[in-house]
């Protein structure tokens, strides 16, 4: 009897402790999030205001070193914009027809290939992605399109390699998460292989690929070593897909390094919109998810 009460005892104390460490982690999780928040809104909203939050986020113009400054980064919420739309028209097909392959089609001599190396994929550092852009589809692009290599489109591919391993390693979860049964009844109901596949099993496991949609999108629009290499860094509004354009993350890169007084709060105020679109994104998410769920 002593020993069961000593046990018990330990446990208890034991599932407290982990309780308390639990508390913790997620207390301190939470409280970074919030200092981030602080930091950003403290530093960019007064900058905003002071310079105008209509000509700061409208502003054509970015020319912090003239006088009078200049800080419109129109052209840069666009160029964000076209280079992460183009990174998800690329990316996400193929990255979700990829997680299908790999959980319904794929051998198992070939799956224990193919997913290292799609886990590889996730470990190649940023920079590396940039040079290989910069080696390899810059030239290409010089070669089979106008313009000189360094565009929207370029960007794009490059992003859309990037995110790849995001959308396939959470989609394949996903699909295989779904309850083996959904694909068996649609057998027995008269489907083929491919229409149990995309008719009952894909639609199952819809929460996760969103998921899985959401986080790739919220890679290409934080990026930043890599695009800046390969995007052309023009602060310009672009009228084609072959011309450069920079993005929000690749001025704040390009320019933080030498920035100072109100060209430095207002780099901190455009990662506020960067952070703000982040925010929408996520948000639109859980709207989606919520919608479908009813």
């Amino acid at each position: 009897m002593d020993i069961n009460i000593k046990y018990k005892k330990n446990s208890r104390i034991k599932e407290k402790a982990m309780e308390l460490l639990f508390l913790i982690t997620a207390i301190t999780s939470i409280l970074a999030v919030v200092l981030i928040c602080v930091f950003l809104f403290a530093s960019g909203i007064p900058a905003m205001a002071e310079v105008g939050i209509f000509d700061f986020l409208l502003g054509e113009k970015w020319a912090p070193t003239n006088n009078p400054a200049s800080f419109g980064i129109l052209p840069m919420i666009v160029g964000s914009l076209y280079v992460t739309a183009g990174a998800i028209i690329i990316g996400v097909p193929i990255g979700i027809l990829t997680a299908v392959f790999m959980a319904k089609y794929c051998p198992k001599r070939l799956y224990k290939i193919l997913k290292p190396g799609v886990e590889l994929l996730a470990g190649i550092p940023s920079i590396v992605y940039g040079f290989f852009g910069l080696v390899v589809l810059v030239p290409l692009a010089r070669e089979l399109f106008p313009g000189n290599g360094s565009s929207i489109l370029t960007a794009s591919v490059l992003l859309g390699i990037m995110i790849l391993p995001t959308i396939i390693n959470i989609s394949e979860s996903a699909i295989r998460a779904v309850p083996e049964s959904y694909y068996e009844g649609a057998l027995a109901l008269g489907a083929t292989h491919e229409r149990a596949i995309f008719s009952t099993v894909l639609p199952a496991a819809k929460s996760g690929i969103l998921a899985a949609v959401v986080l790739g999108i919220g890679r290409a629009i934080g990026e930043a070593m890599a695009v800046n290499m390969v995007a052309g860094n023009q602060a310009r509004i672009p009228d084609s897909i072959f011309k450069g354009v920079r993005t929000l993350t690749s001025n704040i890169v390009m320019e933080m390094g030498y920035a100072q007084d109100l060209h430095r709060e207002m780099l901190i105020a455009t990662g506020v919109v960067l952070f703000v679109f982040i925010l929408i994104i996520n948000l639109s998410f859980s709207l989606i998810k919520r919608r479908k769920a009813q």
